[in-house]
């Protein structure tokens, strides 16, 4: 190895000093419990609110192609409300199982 001049030693050695530090830092933390809640009631409202959005929007493509308005929105709707419950009630199971 060629000798290398002393202030880029001490750079180097610097840089692995706070490569370390960062390292440290970004080290992932377990979630309290008062995060770890807010997660699951936030991706309950998601799975929810995007299944009767999703069946809403079918019944709405499906009216309009076949001129049944408002009966396939309604269907729809009550079919995306039954998935994003089956969806939570698939949540709550796991999560039972973690705890």
């Amino acid at each position: 190895m060629k000798n290398r001049p002393e202030d880029i030693n001490q750079l180097e050695q610097k840089i692995e000093e706070l490569r370390q530090k960062e390292a440290e830092v970004r080290k992932v933390k377990d979630p309290t419990e008062l995060e770890r809640a807010a997660r699951i009631g936030f991706r309950i409202g998601v799975e929810l609110f995007s299944a009767v959005a999703v069946g809403a929007a079918i019944g709405y493509v499906a009216d309009k192609f076949f001129g049944t308005k408002p009966w396939l929105i309604l269907v729809f709707l009550f079919l995306g409300g039954a998935a994003g419950v089956l969806n939570v009630y698939r949540l709550a199971k796991k999560e039972d199982n973690h705890i």
